[in-house]
């Protein structure tokens, strides 16, 4: 049986991405995704602050959003992410020591994979999910290739996803995807422009809810 965040997860078919965005904007930009209708964000580690914004964020909009950590790239930085509050980790590479630490201690762990080999490494070691990067380069059909004889191992298709393609790439067997800079726009942000930023993200969740089956 899947995880409730795993359920939650296959659910809202969309993590965005906060990267590079500065701390002052952290708080408009989480709340303009929240009420865009966003529920899974993630706060990537080589943002400043990026510690303070999850903890943050997780007393702010506790019930209301999933918070996680991005771009963690070995143990050390799990273990902050953790302390920190986040509630999954997703990690642009395979380490096989930030899953174990996963698993040991309650939190998710979606790790950064490309070929077979890593995808099935990754879910023998304990990931619930592995997030496919970089899909822009890679291309849906990559993704429904590698679907074919792995369609047991839950995929976050990560990187080119954007309003035009994002139910092909769900189509093509992803179980979710992740959003930068499409979702949140650095321009948009940087301008004080929140409510064009929400009316974004609410065009993307209307689309993939749209698309729904279940």
């Amino acid at each position: 049986m899947p995880s409730e965040i795993m359920q939650a997860l296959s659910r809202e078919k969309i993590v965005a991405i906060i990267r590079g965005i500065s701390a002052e904007s952290g708080d408009a930009t989480a709340k303009a995704l929240a009420d865009g209708g966003i529920v899974f964000l993630e706060v990537t580690l080589n943002t400043d602050g990026a510690l303070n914004m999850i903890s943050r964020f997780r007393d702010k909009y506790e019930g209301r959003l999933r918070i996680g950590a991005g771009t963690v790239l070995d143990l050390g930085q799990a273990k902050e992410a953790a302390a920190a509050g986040a509630e999954y980790i997703i990690s642009p590479n395979l380490d096989e020591e930030v899953i174990y630490f996963g698993v040991e201690n309650g939190v998710e762990v979606w790790p950064g994979t490309m070929t077979p080999t890593e995808i099935v490494r990754a879910y023998k070691a304990g990931a619930s999910a592995v997030k496919v990067f970089p899909m822009g380069s890679l291309g849906i059909n990559y993704l429904k290739e590698i679907r074919a004889p792995l369609n047991h191992i839950p995929m976050v298709a990560t990187g080119g996803v954007n309003l035009q393609n994002i139910n092909d790439v769900l189509g093509a067997g992803a179980i979710a995807v992740g959003l930068g800079g499409n979702l949140v726009d650095k321009q948009l942000v940087k301008d004080g422009k929140f409510e064009e930023l929400t009316k974004l993200a609410r065009d993307f969740v209307n689309k993939v809810q749209g698309a729904k089956t279940v």
